[in-house]
């Protein structure tokens, strides 16, 4: 089940749960990323058409909004589409800017991991719930990962095993990083963008490097790169 657009009767608790989400996981972050989810917020509050998934904003208006200049926008723009919270809707042609959408439900489970910090509260009312009589919840529901290929490597077993652990966190962090193999008892990891590799390497390589040393004692060390 995916986010419900944030309209109707519920649709301001949905915006402040959706922007809390994000203001607790810049908070939890290094000033680079705290900097990177201001930004975003700032589109969302500013000119972001929640009903129609919508931000229609030409790069100079936003390079005014982030007091930034213009290459600097195109850089942020297209780290953003690169992580998936930005969805290029409409390429801008001449005499007609640019239209994008929000993925709400990228946000919501890569800033997973910082729902805690809100509240016990606040992780209950947007983790996903079962199915009761006949009627549906209307929480998100985070997006599902398969479980990982058994295929002999140390890599392997560990992914099973975060997966088995944390279902939420294998999905949103784990399961999209590769392996490049091990050398000098190190594991290298790569992730999909570098906003990724940061994360894991400063949130989560204790948990990582742990599940690991249960499938091999003898690694040292595991490196996340981009």
């Amino acid at each position: 089940m995916q986010l419900p657009r944030p309209v109707g009767r519920e649709a301001a608790s949905r915006k402040y749960d959706i922007l809390s989400a994000l203001m607790a996981f810049a908070l939890s972050q290094d000033k680079h990323i705290q900097r990177q989810v201001l930004r975003v917020m700032a589109l969302i509050t500013t000119r972001y058409n929640w009903q129609r998934d919508e931000l229609t904003m030409g790069q100079g208006e936003i390079a005014r909004l982030w007091s930034v200049d213009d290459r600097t926008v195109k850089r942020e723009m297209a780290r953003l589409r690169a992580q998936g919270w930005l969805v290029l809707k409409m390429q801008g042609v001449r005499g007609r800017v640019s239209t994008y959408g929000m993925d709400l439900n990228r946000m919501l489970v890569d800033t997973r991991p910082a729902w805690p910090l809100i509240g016990e509260d606040f992780v209950a009312r947007l983790e996903p719930a079962k199915t009761v009589g006949q009627g549906t919840s209307n929480v998100v529901a985070l997006r599902a990962v398969a479980l990982p290929i058994a295929d002999g490597t140390l890599w392997s077993a560990g992914q099973a095993w975060l997966h088995q652990d944390d279902a939420a966190t294998y999905g949103a962090w784990f399961h999209a990083l590769t392996d490049a193999g091990v050398e000098d008892n190190c594991l290298t990891l790569v992730a999909p963008t570098r906003f990724h590799a940061t994360y894991v390497a400063a949130n989560l390589k204790d948990r990582l490097l742990a599940a690991l040393r249960r499938f091999d004692p003898s690694l040292r060390d595991v490196r996340v790169i981009c």
